[in-house]
């Protein structure tokens, strides 16, 4: 049994037998389908775990998980399962979509370190939009959820973004330093890959993205009730399913966002430092750690009920 035993056992009798919705939705999407034990193991078992979780008031969820770990799918998934099997409203939101704009970036690259302007580390997205949505969704004020059109590099425009009105049992948040916290000083002496010894030798970028995880982005995580970390096998894996995504872009004749692996294996780098830090950190007080294969599926689940001997 792939969810523990300690949280399985109290699986209710008449969940409605998903398969069919599961392999529709995933059709629509344009994914493979996951397999019959996969559902009952995993999918459906957590989200009833999540759904144990919303009493009278709105439950964030926080995923995390490095690039390539299936964030965003599982966010959907788990988006209808809680409406098919719970009957319970759950919107999401990406870090992603908090993104500043590449004007605003450069900027920033300008004025404080040239590696700013590469979209995705602590320093690059608008966390006072992130507060004040989850605010909104929490308190069932009607609000326009942000979206982020990374082929122009800049987000949506307002009138573009899916308005949310009503209740919200769930709201998921994803991203991949979600509920991250900051290192030592100490630690950030030394640069860890190439990208840092060449392109930051004086510490400024990683001092500065240290400062604001430290900062502001407190605020943001400190919104989050439950937290959940994709762990992939090993970095090598985070920077091989990136490429793998990009070289199916390449096949498909993608525009000039594309990377070439060159290009693929330089931006992993800028978050390298951090995922192997929260790699290091986040297990033991995440809410749940769901651990991947080299295929991307789950093959361990940890929830911290279980390591606290609840």
């Amino acid at each position: 049994m792939l969810w523990p035993l300690s949280f399985r056992g109290r699986l209710r009798p008449e969940f409605p037998d998903v398969r069919a919705d599961v392999e529709a939705w995933c059709a629509d999407e344009g994914i493979a389908r996951p397999s019959d034990a996969l559902i009952a193991d995993f999918y459906v078992p957590m989200t009833d775990w999540v759904a144990d979780h919303v009493e009278d008031a709105t439950v964030v969820l926080g995923l995390n998980g490095a690039q390539g770990t299936g964030k965003s799918t599982l966010a959907r998934l788990l988006q209808r399962l809680l409406e098919r099997i719970h009957g319970m409203r759950a919107a999401i939101l990406s870090l992603d979509d908090l993104y500043l704009s590449a004007a605003a970036r450069l900027q920033r690259a300008n004025t404080i370190h040239p590696l700013l302007a590469t979209r995705g580390v602590p320093g690059t997205h608008d966390v006072e939009l992130g507060v004040r949505v989850l605010r909104c969704l929490r308190e069932g004020r009607p609000i326009a959820l942000p979206r982020f059109d990374k082929s122009k590099d800049e987000r949506y425009p307002v009138a573009q973004w899916p308005p949310w009105e009503g209740r919200c049992d769930v709201a998921i948040f994803e991203g991949w330093c979600m509920g991250a916290r900051p290192q030592r000083a100490d630690e950030l002496e030394a640069p860890l890959n190439g990208l840092e010894r060449l392109e930051d030798p004086t510490g400024d970028w990683r001092w500065f993205v240290n400062r604001e995880l430290g900062g502001h982005y407190q605020a943001l995580f400190a919104e989050l009730d439950l937290l959940v970390m994709l762990r992939p096998p090993d970095f090598d894996r985070v920077h091989a399913w990136r490429e793998d995504q990009e070289a199916r872009l390449r096949v498909a004749g993608g525009g000039s966002e594309v990377m070439t692996p060159q290009a693929v294996r330089r931006f992993v780098m800028h978050f390298e430092r951090l995922t192997r830090f929260m790699w290091e950190e986040m297990p033991g007080r995440a809410d749940a750690v769901v651990y991947l294969g080299d295929d991307h599926l789950p093959v361990e689940v940890n929830l911290s009920d279980d390591r606290r001997g609840d």
